[in-house]
């Protein structure tokens, strides 16, 4: 029987690269806010392997660290322009 992918690892070494909804789930926040931070630059482009966007998680902590915390003034260009049709994003 086949190991799944998460299986093959042991948890003292986790994947270096992950797919878009575990990138989301990562920081937190679902799949379309995460396309637009994306898109936004907020939250880097993926790496693509064998066909497949991947992203780098050490990339991932970088990008969301230099977010500005909620009461240093900056707005995060993701939260720029049109509202967002969930509240819960």
């Amino acid at each position: 029987m086949k190991a799944a992918r998460n299986d093959v690892l042991p948890a003292s070494l986790p994947p270096l690269g992950i797919n878009r909804e575990q990138a989301a789930t990562l920081i937190g926040i679902s799949v379309s806010l995460f396309d637009r931070a994306v898109e936004a630059g907020t939250m880097p482009k993926p790496r693509v392997l064998g066909g497949r966007n991947i992203w780098d998680v050490a990339e991932i902590a970088e990008h969301f660290r230099a977010i500005p915390h909620k009461d240093e003034g900056s707005i995060a260009p993701v939260d720029r322009g049109e509202d967002s049709s969930n509240p819960w994003d």
